[in-house]
Formats: C-alpha cells, sequence, structure tokens
C-alpha cells in the first residue's frame, strides 16, 4: 500500500508538472497575443506570484518530507475532493479563454470580454480555483502545519489577488466593466 506521503508527494509533482504545461501554454499564447497587437500589464507582480505559487509547492513538500504522519482519513480525502474540483475549473476556465488565456496580464485592445463558460458566473474562475488549491492542498496531508500553510497562503494569495484584479480588470477597460457589471468577483450569487 503506498504512504500518505508517498501519495501526497505525487500529487505535489504531478501539480508542479502541471505548472510547467501552463507555463508552456502561457509563453505560446503571449507570443500570439503580441503577434495581433496585445499590450501587457502587471509585470511587477506577477514576479512576485509566480515566487509565491512556487514557494507553496516547495513549503507543502518540505511538511510531508520533514513531518511524516497517517492520512488523515475524511478530512485528507475531502481537500484531495477540493483540489481536483480546482483543477477541473483551472482547466475550464482555460478552454474556455482558449488562446487568450494567460497567467500574464496581456490583454489584445478591442477584443470582445469573453462571456461563456464559468465565466457565466463568476467574473474570475480562475483566482476561485487558485484560491480553492492554496486552501486544499496543504490539507491533504494535514497536521498543524498543513492548516497554517493553508490559511498563511490563502491569506498571501489575497492579498495578491487585490493588485491582481485591479490592474487586470483595468486593463481589460470599459467593455469588460459593462459585460460583467452584473456577475459576481468570485462566488455565483456574491456581490459584484
Amino acid at each position: 500500500m503506498v504512504s500518505a506521503r508517498v501519495f501526497y508527494l505525487t500529487f505535489l509533482l504531478l501539480l508542479s508538472l502541471e505548472r510547467f504545461g501552463e507555463l508552456a501554454l502561457s509563453r505560446r499564447n503571449a507570443r500570439r497575443a503580441f503577434a495581433r497587437g496585445a499590450v501587457e500589464v502587471g509585470q511587477r507582480h506577477y514576479r512576485v506570484m509566480a515566487l509565491f505559487h512556487t514557494l507553496f509547492l516547495l513549503v507543502c513538500a518540505a511538511e510531508a518530507i520533514l513531518q511524516p504522519r497517517p492520512f488523515w482519513g475524511a478530512l485528507g480525502w475531502a481537500a484531495f475532493g477540493g483540489a481536483l474540483a480546482a483543477q477541473a475549473l483551472r482547466y475550464w476556465a482555460i478552454t474556455t479563454l482558449g488562446d487568450r488565456w494567460n497567467v500574464r496580464v496581456i490583454v489584445l485592445p478591442g477584443a470582445a470580454p469573453v462571456t461563456a463558460g464559468p465565466y457565466r458566473w463568476v467574473r474570475h474562475p480562475n483566482y476561485v480555483a487558485v484560491a480553492t488549491e492554496m486552501l486544499c492542498v496543504p490539507l491533504i496531508y494535514g497536521g498543524t502545519a498543513g492548516w497554517l500553510t493553508a490559511i498563511g497562503f490563502s491569506l498571501g494569495n489575497a492579498l495578491l489577488l487585490i493588485v491582481r484584479i485591479r490592474a487586470e480588470e483595468a486593463a481589460l477597460g470599459p467593455s469588460y466593466a459593462q459585460a460583467f457589471a452584473a456577475t459576481p468577483r468570485f462566488l455565483p450569487g456574491g456581490q459584484s
């Protein structure tokens, strides 16, 4: 039988490989967007976000390596289910945006806002996925350190998203603001 630590570290490895794939897709999409006249904003906060997300995965892995413990049972499985749901939402958002999806804030002037897929219900489904992941991934392996990581990185992510969302929504401009005026940022049925 696979130990909780091996299971968790394997999951983290798969998440890391997924991030490398997303970065490759992002680079390809950026090249295409720039070729069509797109502009980039928020370069300074992007570097901080990239470092923050890398640190998140490293801290999660370090906890499992330095603090072996048994699997958390129902809570661990619930957190694993939440992490998988976050991945599904992330890829629904990526698929919906197509070649307009990017990890950076790259905007094609004059392009109509995307209001299909998960964007029918929330403005920022990818950020919902990231927030869910930051909360759930550390809780898969559990323990006190897992809770601290989940809370600490969730709070840090919230602060980064304040900066990111302001930059992104400003760059997307009036057509975006008009298209999403009645759409909540994060939770369907929530405030916009």
